[in-house]
């Protein structure tokens, strides 16, 4: 088994158009690691300069901010959800 990590809409064109992404288990940092490994324009859109994730890219696992978890260093199992979600600000 493994973990879906599902994919928004800006950032589809970096993984080939997929909506979802397969991924064998492990931690949040494991997995957003093998995704950027497999597809490294993604990289440039999660972390920063300094290889930390980024202030408006959201990360929940099953519904679950990781800031209220474990952070990256959450432990996911196999059947679990991830979803990428950058912040989106504007208005007047």
């Amino acid at each position: 088994m493994a973990v879906t990590i599902r994919i928004p809409v800006l950032l589809r064109p970096l993984v080939d158009g997929k909506t979802e992404l397969s991924v064998e288990s492990g931690t949040v940092s494991e997995i957003l690691g093998r995704v950027v490994t497999d597809y490294p324009g993604v990289k440039d859109r999660l972390y920063d300069e300094n290889g930390k994730l980024r202030r408006f890219i959201n990360i929940y696992v099953n519904g679950e901010d990781i800031r209220y978890l474990s952070g990256e260093a959450t432990q996911l199992k196999d059947g679990d959800e991830i979803s990428i979600v950058p912040a989106i600000a504007g208005g007047v």
